[in-house]
């Protein structure tokens, strides 16, 4: 339209160079001064980038009912960054967008990102000219909608109503800094103050009580004395579920043969939004797959969190147990 009508607006070609030529290899300058430099803004980066791509992955698994391997990931992810670097490459992450893409038209395997990535150079060596074309208002236009929904702003006022006060703290003070400062600054200032405030609370719920030492046959807690309903499975968490721990949450199998499943927490301390963000895409996995879920022996910090973010109304404080025997029990009820 730009050209066939000769509108007088600048172009993405009257500002820049446009090329559909491949990059070429370019080694970067290196020396001890330059890694001092860059160092801190290279380590956030990558931080940003795997938190980023992991967090991908998870969203991923949930789409497909599957199980990400995270090693496997940050390494391809490395190697893929450190080639882009030698032909003038930004860092790159695993997307959201363009991977829920792909498994809506029913992308299950790596071959996928191959043939999108294939797609892309395509593009850009036949259509490129093309874009030069582009009038900057369309681009600004663009960049304005992918900020808006980036910005999560209903994301951000759901964790203010319904997170720990602690975590609303870590949020809010990261979002300023990133306003104030840049997003370096923020994310090493959030992922200093999450790590003292684990430590605050795993200080708080830390006891030393002395124990009766007896054989598990002996136990009275003991699930090997239960009968366990035929399509209930249980689980029993063990530890705090705080940030670096919350994607354990979705190594628990919802097969669609079962009828309830039974969470035993009677060994989580506390729990934080992140873990919280788990148990109820878990929840929506069990609803969506007609499964009960029931947990027994939840601990006051745990019990807290779950009534500010409203996950005991969705659950049902009727499947909230005290004890092991209820939810078998209940598990029992709804079998029936």
């Amino acid at each position: 339209m730009v050209g066939g009508l000769k509108l007088e607006v600048d172009t993405i070609g009257d500002l820049y160079v446009i090329s559909n030529k491949l990059p070429v290899v370019s080694f970067p300058a290196f020396g001890m001064e330059t890694v001092r430099n860059v160092l801190p803004d290279a380590f956030t980066i990558a931080v940003l980038a795997a938190i980023e791509s992991l967090l991908s992955c998870v969203v991923a698994d949930s789409m497909i009912n599957s199980r990400h391997r995270s090693n496997m990931e940050l390494v391809a992810q490395g190697a893929g960054n450190i080639v882009s670097a030698l032909f003038g490459g930004i860092p790159a992450t695993g997307a959201i967008a363009r991977t829920a893409a792909n498994i809506k038209n029913g992308g299950r395997t790596p071959i996928a990102g191959m043939v999108h990535g294939i797609v892309l150079l395509l593009i850009l060596v036949v259509l490129m000219p093309y874009a030069a074309l582009i009038p900057m208002p369309t681009i600004a236009a663009i960049l304005f909608m992918v900020a808006y929904n980036m910005c999560g702003w209903r994301k951000f006022v759901y964790l203010c109503r319904t997170s720990p006060k602690s975590d609303i703290a870590v949020l809010i003070m990261t979002f300023l800094l990133t306003v104030i400062f840049d997003l370096v600054v923020a994310i090493e200032a959030g992922i200093l103050m999450a790590a003292l405030l684990f430590m605050k609370r795993m200080s708080e719920v830390t006891e030393v009580e002395g124990w009766k030492y007896i054989d598990e046959e002996d136990d009275p807690d003991s699930l090997s004395l239960r009968t366990v309903p035929e399509d209930t499975r249980v689980y029993e968490i063990s530890g705090p579920l705080f940030f670096g721990a919350a994607d354990k949450i979705l190594t628990i199998t919802l097969d669609e043969k079962i009828n309830c499943l039974i969470l035993r927490m009677r060994g989580v301390s506390a729990i934080d939004a992140t873990a919280m963000h788990n148990l109820e895409e878990m929840l929506a996995d069990c609803k969506r797959k007609k499964i009960h879920l029931v947990l027994s022996h939840v601990n006051e910090q745990p019990m807290h969190v779950m009534q500010k973010a409203g996950f005991v109304e969705k659950v049902g404080n009727e499947n909230f147990c005290s004890h092991i025997d209820d939810a078998l029990r209940r598990a029992e009820e709804l079998h029936h």
